[in-house]
């Protein structure tokens, strides 16, 4: 959900930067995922100007081109080649210097200082459609002689300028899926953050508009209302006005909704978008021409009954689903899509306005089955407030008549049958430092709940009259009866209550004294699941953790990511919430997500796997579920030091090769062979630097450290190191591998060391594979001790201290042998990779 900076500015004097903002909201719960700036003209008209034309002649090597001189208020008039037809002196004229970034015609074009035919040009005259401020290309902007030379265009036009924030909003925050419910949320945080409840600021927000210049001006057009399904429609509200004159918004509005990333339509759907996203009341406009019978009823129709929504599409209604309707025919999708007869158009002049309530589980049914999704169904599928339906439609109806003209002609119509009160809940201040585990001033408990509209009833003492005299007992444990607003649809319980407080007071201030700790069990299973149950007694015996992640992830984790595409997801089809809408393609997030639980509970060093499915679309004809792929992966994740810090031994940080060890030994532990594959670099969008194991062409594992980018959405600021096997294919090249064995060499080896220079991009595991090509009878291990860059070594040059072990089956080797052998060792090197002996 977007939020508009400038528009919270209308609920508070904010004197904050929006990075602050973003901040503060984040940390009660709102999380920003973005921060983007607005402008109402791309480029802001950036680097144009005012000017005035001072000359104007005709080019001399061409019929349709002009030379002029523009004054543009520096020391020395500009000379621009211009080919409008409409170009002259004395006119005032919007100017694009050198330097300046248009863009128009889907294209981005910057100025620079050129010949045309000859003759030099300094800068463009500009048309309306070159600017951004309009369509037309007939000509020259010819502005008013008023007009002020060298002014910018930024500010002679009226650019607006915003900050917008992308909000990830959860699905029980309904109450701040509006300006004015982040306004609140941000004026809380303002009001309390780290004070002690008696310094607060000046109360200088208004969060309700004021509707006191609301009337009616006749009943003439009065629209009666039918509720056929209280529970399905607890509230229906309505107005009627006439008059009107349906036509473009004007620009305060219509910046305000493109701000937001909202397509502004005519002033009359633009005001119901207006006050949607003020208040989070969803408003709906019929055509008044429509409403046959004067009279709307909400009700429901058969089972595959056709009707057509605003995209023209046909949809066939299901019964459960809840329809606005005149006295002849359905016009509305209740709380979800309007209909194509019904709506607002050019030609209208009556409007029938709707503010209503529908039952969550109704909206979210009917959005599911049609497939849609608007900003009406969001809110109505999560609750929406039952109290503000009346004001909601006061606001939009006083707009209409400043911008839309007309009169309001009709009292508003409130069908309310079964009036629901607002909920109660006892509030124990005992009960908040006992799950908090710290003590808040009760002066800012009462304020910061004051300030999220929660109305304290009353606040009650409990006595103890049967405590001995000489019982301690340090302060009587305070209760607070509270009144929960109706915006605040998640708050039922004092649980909730709490978890109100502490957002706003902040969940950073609340001190962390005791290590969290845990411990994992599991319980072995029989075949097919023993080699599994054998490496996870491995792991264990080596100081990691199971990890038991959801399958079910976030699909935002796969938008625009490189390595597991979006299209591939699985995607739920009723979704418990946006955490949980697709089926995951990878362990990797569920790691990360588990780190940071970790670390943000004081316990860094970690070392974790685990076992689990992951799931794609795919079409092999193999899968066991045609277009779906799924197979059981394992993940190790090191991160943190390596063992705990002591008197005589430092914490040492995990790397790459403590995890490569480990995955070597699992290898082993298998009996699988890995020197047959292919071992190569890799790095993507989510490794930064690491390796990739393949067998026929089949990735078996990736290790690498994660990449920054991929820390960040986690706040996760240490490094990570991952891997991430394929458990099936592995399981089957177990089942390929048949063990042999060798008897006790009766020949003794011989060992020779070599300090090899070579490039820096040259790898171990390259010189490894050419050594065993190079000696397959003598050659029985190739190994690493030491690597060295620096110093007296050239720059792109590293050195190898590499040990080769040599053994003859059938004799015993001599020095002439041995030194054959390594000269055709070192030879082979200096060929392939240039090394030299140092």
């Amino acid at each position: 959900m977007k939020i508009s900076y400038n528009w919270l500015k209308l609920y508070h004097n904010l004197d904050v930067s929006p990075d602050k903002v973003a901040e503060i909201l984040t940390g009660c719960g709102l999380e920003v995922e973005s921060v983007e700036t607005f402008e109402s003209v791309k480029g802001g008209l950036k680097g144009v100007v005012i000017g005035e034309v001072l000359t104007c002649e005709k080019h001399p090597n061409s019929d349709h081109l002009s030379l002029t001189t523009v004054n543009v208020g520096a020391n020395d008039p500009l000379k621009i080649v211009c080919g409008a037809s409409n170009v002259a002196a004395g006119q005032k004229v919007a100017v694009a210097v050198i330097g300046t970034t248009l863009y128009f015609a889907e294209k981005e074009i910057t100025l620079q200082r050129t010949k045309i035919r000859g003759e030099v040009s300094e800068g463009m005259i500009c048309a309306e459609d070159e600017l951004g401020l309009g369509s037309s290309h007939a000509g020259i902007m010819v502005l008013p002689q008023s007009a002020k030379v060298g002014m910018s265009a930024k500010e002679y036009f009226g650019v607006e300028e915003d900050v917008v924030f992308t909000i990830g909003l959860t699905p029980n925050r309904v109450d701040a899926a509006s300006h004015i419910g982040v306004a609140r949320d941000l004026i809380a945080v303002m009001n309390n953050y780290g004070k002690t409840g008696t310094d607060r600021l000046p109360d200088n927000r208004l969060l309700t508009p004021d509707l006191s210049g609301f009337t009616v001006d006749n009943n003439n057009r009065r629209v009666s209302i039918v509720i056929d399904d209280s529970k399905a429609c607890p509230r229906y509200s309505g107005i009627s006005i006439s008059g009107i004159k349906v036509k473009d918004s004007p620009e305060w509005l219509k910046n305000r909704l493109l701000a937001i990333g909202l397509r502004p339509i005519n002033n009359i759907v633009d005001i119901t978008n207006f006050v949607l996203m003020e208040t989070g009341q969803p408003l709906h406009a019929f055509d008044l021409s429509r409403i046959e019978g004067n009279q709307v009823i909400v009700r429901k129709y058969a089972e595959g009954t056709p009707f057509t929504t605003l995209d023209g599409v046909e949809r066939r209604l299901s019964e459960n689903d809840l329809m606005i309707c005149n006295a002849v025919e359905p016009m509305c999708i209740g709380g979800v899509f309007g209909g194509l007869k019904s709506g607002v158009s050019s030609e209208t002049t009556g409007i029938f306005l709707e503010s209503a309530c529908f039952d969550p589980v109704h909206i979210r049914r009917t959005s599911k089955l049609h497939g849609v999704q608007t900003d009406a169904s969001f809110r109505f599928e999560r609750g929406s407030d039952i109290a503000i339906t009346i004001n909601a439609l006061k606001r939009a109806a006083m707009m209409i008549k400043e911008i839309a003209g007309g009169e309001i002609s009709s009292e508003i119509v409130d069908v309310y049958p079964n009036p629901i009160p607002l909920q109660t809940v006892n509030f124990s201040y005992k009960n908040l430092d006992r799950l908090i585990g710290k003590t808040i001033s009760r002066n800012v408990i009462k304020n910061i709940l004051t300030d999220l509209g929660i109305n304290i009833l009353k606040e009650t003492a409990l006595n103890f009259p049967n405590l001995k005299p000489e019982t301690i007992f340090p302060e009587p444990e305070t209760s607070l009866l509270l009144e929960i607003p109706a915006f605040k649809v998640d708050v039922t319980r004092q649980a909730d209550v709490i978890e109100e407080v502490l957002r706003i007071y902040g969940y950073n201030n609340i001190e962390i004294n005791d290590e969290i700790k845990s411990s994992i069990s599991y319980t072995s299973n029989p075949d097919p699941e023993k080699v599994q149950n054998l490496i996870s007694d491995y792991l264990v015996s080596n100081g990691f953790f199971e990890m038991l992640n959801n399958s079910l992830t976030r699909c935002d984790y796969y938008h625009e990511n490189t390595d597991f595409p979006e299209e591939s997801c699985v995607k739920i089809l009723n979704p418990i919430s946006r955490d949980h809408d697709v089926m995951r393609q990878t362990l990797l997030y569920g790691a990360l997500e588990s780190v940071a639980y970790n670390i943000n509970r004081k316990t860094s060093d970690l070392k974790l796997f685990e076992f689990g499915r992951i799931y794609s679309k795919s079409s092999n004809p193999g899968d066991l579920l045609p277009g779906y792929h799924e197979e059981t992966h394992l993940a190790l994740v090191l991160t943190g030091s390596t063992n705990s810090e002591n008197w005589n031994t430092a914490a040492n940080q995990v790397d790459f090769f403590e995890m490569k060890g480990y995955l070597h030994a699992i290898f082993k532990r298998l009996s699988l062979l890995i020197d047959k594959w292919v071992v190569e670099s890799y790095s993507s969008g989510l490794i930064s630097v690491g390796l990739r194991y393949s067998v026929n062409g089949k990735t078996v594992l990736i290790i690498g450290l994660v990449a920054n980018q991929a820390l960040k959405p986690f706040d996760i600021k240490q490094s990570v190191f991952y891997s991430e096997m394929n458990w099936d294919l592995l399981l089957s090249l177990i089942s390929e591998k048949n063990i042999s064995f060798t008897g006790i060499p009766r020949f003794p080896e011989v060992r020779r060391d070599l300090a090899l220079l070579v490039d820096h991009q040259v790898t171990f595991s390259e010189i490894e594979k050419l050594a065993y090509q190079t000696e397959k009878k003598l050659l029985k291990n190739v190994g690493l001790f030491d690597v060295y860059e620096g110093g007296k070594i050239a720059a792109g040059k590293k050195s190898y201290a590499i040990s080769f072990i040599l053994r003859d089956e059938e004799k015993t080797l001599t020095d002439k042998e041995i030194d054959k052998t390594m000269d055709r060792l070192i030879k082979a090197m200096s060929a392939n990779f240039n090394a030299q002996l140092r």
